[in-house]
């Protein structure tokens, strides 16, 4: 099998245990965490592209996981974070990687922060070696290992 394929599968996948795990996810720690993941894998190649902003537009939309929250407060908190990674991306990315820790307390939020970021990443098609490295310092972060999401 491809490497897209299964990147693909793994990401749909992710979203069925995602699903599956709605009730679970309802802190405003996954919340705050799950955006500033969406924002780091945006910008993870240092420019953010407005079909980058539009995936997450669309996942905030549809995601049935994300509905737990206003999509207004969801996009904002989306845009906050892009902001701090666009005006300095390295001083922006402690304070969003901050932001994903926020997680770490418990593992299924954790693990499902991770999985939104393979979401995001792979939504374009092409889940980038930036993206896929970003992810893993992600996981790092919430002291989760990258090779659990095959990264």
């Amino acid at each position: 099998m491809a490497l897209w394929d299964r990147l693909k599968e793994s990401a749909s996948q992710m979203q069925t245990q995602l699903v599956a795990k709605k009730n679970d996810l309802k802190s405003g720690a996954f919340r705050d965490a799950s955006m500033a993941m969406c924002a780091l894998v945006a910008a993870a190649d240092g420019t953010v592209d407005p079909s980058e902003r539009q995936r997450v537009a669309q996942l905030i939309a549809t995601n049935e996981v994300l509905q737990n929250f206003p999509a207004d407060d969801l996009r904002r908190r989306f845009e906050d974070n892009l902001n701090k990674l666009t005006t300095d991306f390295a001083f922006g990315k402690v304070s969003v990687l901050q932001e994903i820790a926020k997680a770490r307390k418990k593992q299924a939020e954790a693990r499902a922060v991770i999985q939104i970021g393979i979401v995001i990443g792979g939504a374009d098609g092409d889940f980038d070696k930036t993206e896929q490295a970003i992810v893993r310092e992600a996981c790092y972060t919430l002291e989760l290992s990258p090779h659990e999401f095959d990264l």
